[in-house]
């Protein structure tokens, strides 16, 4: 059983605010956001390709062709960040860019431009990568082939390293 003064000394209390009771401070929350790219689908390993086409063997002409990202990745960057790109001399490089033709030594030599600027790009340089859009960006590329009218018959190919640096 409870006696008087028990509710004699609680009476105060009902009176007093609560808040002088409930100390209140800042706190700070905060982020860094780091510049970065990022490639992302389902066949990250292989960039895109260049493809010259068909020529007879005789033809004598300049070839130009536009690089076709792989439609399976996204390259995408923080907004503002620098990014660049190195590509190696290739598979058969020797001198410069070569395609090779399958089963054989026979070279064809060809050039990579960046398209932005119409500049070659040399082997194992680093060259800025201007976009527009950070979500969707496509490497600035075109190949140039020149023939020579003494070309074998075949497929001609050659595999480039692409680095990407930020």
């Amino acid at each position: 059983m409870m006696n008087i003064y028990t509710y004699i000394s609680v009476l105060p209390l009902l009176f007093c605010p609560l808040s002088l009771a409930l100390p209140t401070q800042t706190f700070q929350v905060s982020a860094n956001i780091v510049a970065g790219c990022l490639v992302q689908g389902s066949n990250t390993g292989v960039f895109g390709a260049i493809n010259f086409g068909s020529y007879p063997g005789t033809s004598t002409a300049q070839v130009t062709a536009n690089y076709i990202q792989n439609a399976t990745i996204t390259l995408l960057c923080t907004p503002g960040t620098h990014l660049q790109m190195s590509i190696d001399g290739g598979a058969n490089y020797n001198a410069g860019r070569n395609l090779k033709r399958s089963g054989n030594t026979n070279l064809v030599p060809y050039n990579i431009y960046n398209s932005a600027t119409n500049t070659a790009i040399p082997v194992n340089q680093a060259v800025p990568i201007t976009f527009a859009n950070a979500n969707n960006i496509v490497l600035p590329l075109y190949g140039q082939l020149t023939l020579d009218g003494h070309s074998y018959a075949g497929t001609y190919t050659d595999n480039l390293m692409v680095t990407l640096s930020w």
